[in-house]
Order: structure tokens, then C-alpha cells, then sequence
């Protein structure tokens, strides 16, 4: 095994424990903040040895969701530090990052759908259809940020939470039901028990979201001296 699939492999699964950590603990709270920066680390650098060997491989559509992951664990790391007046030029890299893999999507998709076989680099168009079009979505989200001048409220933390639990779930995706499941015992990979991680949560965030947007849980935004309800009284 290569230093670079170990460093791969380890801070991968370093960032799915911490991602599971950082769901259990109290929202808001030091452990959630603690655990936050190490699955925030171990992301970016499981994301950026996952570029450097599909690079090698070559495999496209895993270039796409590196570049990805590192964009969202890092717009999400920063909508976690509170409120921001203005914009400034991570920002528009930030936009130009997603718009990229939302381009590389497309294109990658085109080729897919366009080849004799109708893969690319082994697979059919749409996982590329489908991390370009969430990349573009994520895009627009920038844009209003950027419009806005900034990002407040409940709209800051909606931001933080479905980009750093769509990070979580590349993770978990790549060791469950990805190349990590290798790791496991076969008939652990029979029985779908790898497969529970995944829809599990996206069911966690649309939870959170709904909470956040749709009830009076969170109270105001915390960079202006108060704390969501569960977090001020636990």
C-alpha cells in the first residue's frame, strides 16, 4: 500500500468517526466545535490524496468530488465562524470552485453519454450529471451570499450544516459502500448493513434543516451574543 492510499484511507476514516461524533454531541457546544475542526482536518486532507490518485488513476469523476469536498468541509468551516459583513476573495474562489466541478459534471456527463459504451472511465453519465448539478446549486448559493454581502441567522447555520453533512456523506460513501468496503467481511458487505450509513444521514441533515428553518429552535445567530435554544438551556 502506497503512503498516499494510507493517508487516504486513515484520515477517511478518522473524518467518518468525527463526523458521527460531531452529530451526537450538543450543536454549538466545545466537544461539537473540538470534534468539528478534526473532521473539518482530516476532510480536506482525505479529499486532497483522493485528487492526487485520481489524477494518477486517472479516474474524473473522483477529481470532481475531491475538489468538491474540500470546497463545501471549507465554505461550511467558514459559515461555522460567525456572522460576516462583506465578501472577500475566498468567496469568489469558493464560486469558481463550484462552478468548475459543476462544468466538469457537464462535460464529463456529455462524454459518458456520448462514448460507445456509455461510460467514462467506467461509469454512465449521471454520477457526473449529479455532482455537477450539485455543485451549480451549491454555486447559487454563493452567489446570494455574495450578493448579499454576507450571511446571517439561521441562513448561516442552514449553510454550515448541509455542506459539512454532504461532506459527511461523500466520506461514508467512499468507506461503506465505495472502494472502503473492501475492508470489510463479506458477509458484512452482504448483508446491506454498509449501505444504512448513507441514507441515514441525509435523513440527519434534512432533520436539522427542517428544525433550524421551520421552528423557533434557533433563537438568533450566536456570533451576536445568543445561542440556539438547546445550546442555552440544555
Amino acid at each position: 500500500m502506497s503512503f498516499i492510499i494510507f493517508i487516504h484511507i486513515s484520515m477517511g476514516t478518522l473524518a467518518v468517526f468525527a463526523g458521527a461524533g460531531a452529530l451526537m454531541v450538543r450543536k454549538g457546544s466545545r466537544p461539537h466545535r473540538m470534534i468539528g475542526t478534526i473532521f473539518f482536518g482530516t476532510m480536506l486532507i482525505m479529499a486532497a490524496a483522493s485528487i492526487y490518485l485520481a489524477i494518477a488513476k486517472p479516474m474524473a469523476i473522483s477529481i470532481l468530488v475531491g475538489v468538491f469536498t474540500i470546497y463545501l468541509v471549507a465554505t461550511s468551516w467558514l459559515a461555522a465562524r460567525g456572522t460576516r459583513s462583506g465578501t472577500s476573495m475566498f468567496d469568489y474562489l469558493a464560486l469558481a470552485l463550484a462552478l468548475g466541478v459543476a462544468v466538469g459534471g457537464l462535460a464529463f456527463g456529455l462524454e459518458a453519454q456520448n462514448s460507445p459504451t456509455g461510460l467514462k472511465d467506467g461509469l454512465p453519465a449521471f454520477p457526473h450529471y449529479f455532482f455537477g448539478a450539485l455543485a451549480l446549486f451549491a454555486a447559487a448559493g454563493d452567489i446570494s451570499l455574495i450578493a448579499k454581502r454576507g450571511i446571517a441567522g439561521k441562513q448561516r447555520i442552514a449553510r454550515h450544516l448541509w455542506r459539512m453533512c454532504f461532506a459527511y456523506f461523500i466520506a461514508a460513501g467512499s468507506l461503506f459502500t465505495g472502494p472502503g468496503a473492501s475492508a470489510f467481511p463479506e458477509a458484512v458487505r452482504e448483508s446491506g448493513i454498509l449501505s444504512a450509513p448513507e441514507p441515514l444521514i441525509l435523513a440527519i441533515m434534512l432533520f436539522w434543516l427542517v428544525r433550524i428553518g421551520a421552528t423557533k429552535w434557533y433563537q438568533a445567530d450566536p456570533s451576536d451574543g445568543q445561542v440556539p435554544k438547546d445550546i442555552a438551556n440544555p
